[in-house]
């Protein structure tokens, strides 16, 4: 008797698009399912064939509504549980409540670590995500955690289309020059800058910059970030590298959450290019001219064939 591993695919309905487009790269089609909300607001989910001993791969978005889609992947992860799925990963490519990962304050919850908890406590197997808010929420959930790297698509994109420039990378913040770092080592040793600035712990999205801190006068400079949410922080850095004396700039983040106003600051902040990836969906109306969108479609299925034949994610990031 053979028992050969089935690798089946499924979607939130967050984003099916990103999914449908991962399934194109794997050659395998998302599991027709039936999802939909009861009058109170409660979700019922349920798949339309058997899921008995698969290796399921669950793709979910959480953007806006972004409680409405955790929750949704929790239903999903506990159906496909209770169908005697035999391996349950979840692909999250923007980690929900990843910005609170640590307690500032007192009396103040460690939310990223309770979404860890519950998917787990739900039934997933294995965690998939795209350019984690800081490292250490790998170690939040119990079991193991692929982090896929958007930087070398983003990077890749950059250096290309501005071969010719004299770059320098820079990090909206102090706590982001890290990123900067290997931004500058994949541009090949361009140099870095980042803004000093401060910020009103009171005041969620909030923040005063202050000046450059490095050398971006008559340079293109590239002011990287993990994501963008309403923009003030990007638009506000925008400003202030262009005030030092940069000739241009362009923005490149992996998460565009894109909360109003983000459109309106981005697209009058004075970059020229603000280069995102699709983990999140983009509605119309929150695009705008300067914007382009790269896929990690293909990098998401690199990694889940990796996952499914029992190799190696780590080598899809090797240089």
């Amino acid at each position: 008797m053979t028992n050969s591993k089935s690798l089946m695919l499924f979607s939130g309905r967050g984003y099916p698009e990103l999914a449908e487009a991962i399934g194109e790269y794997l050659d395998v089609t998302v599991t027709p399912q039936s999802a939909y909300d009861f009058a109170n607001g409660e979700i019922f989910v349920r798949f339309e064939e058997s899921v008995r001993g698969s290796d399921a791969f669950l793709i979910q978005s959480c953007g806006v509504p972004i409680n409405t889609w955790v929750m949704e992947t929790l239903i999903m992860i506990d159906a496909l549980k209770r169908a005697s799925a035999k391996r349950i990963t979840v692909v999250l490519p923007f980690y929900p409540y990843a910005r609170q990962d640590k307690k500032h304050r007192g009396r103040e919850p460690i939310s990223a670590r309770l979404v860890a908890d519950l998917l787990k406590t739900a039934g997933a197997s294995r965690l998939m995500t795209v350019d984690l808010h800081t490292d250490q929420i790998q170690g939040f959930f119990d079991g193991p955690v692929d982090h896929l790297w958007a930087q070398p698509l983003l990077s890749g994109y950059i250096a290309e289309k501005y071969s010719g420039d004299d770059l320098t990378v820079v990090s909206p913040d102090s706590g982001r020059v890290r990123t900067a770092e290997r931004w500058a080592d994949r541009l090949g040793g361009a140099p870095i800058a980042f803004i000093h600035k401060t910020r009103d712990p009171d005041q969620p999205n909030q923040v005063v910059a202050n000046r450059v801190v490095g050398d971006v006068a008559g340079r293109t400079c590239i002011v990287v970030d993990d994501m963008i949410d309403t923009g003030g922080t990007i638009a506000s850095a925008v400003g202030e590298v262009l005030q030092a004396g940069a000739k241009k700039v362009i923005v490149a983040a992996t998460h565009g959450v894109l909360s109003d106003p983000a459109a309106e600051r981005l697209s009058t902040c004075g970059a020229d290019e603000v280069v995102l990836t699709d983990t999140l969906h983009i509605p119309d109306e929150h695009r705008f001219p300067q914007l382009t969108e790269l896929s990690v479609a293909k990098l998401i299925a690199q990694a889940i064939r990796e996952v499914f034949a029992d190799g190696s994610v780590t080598s899809l990031f090797d240089a």
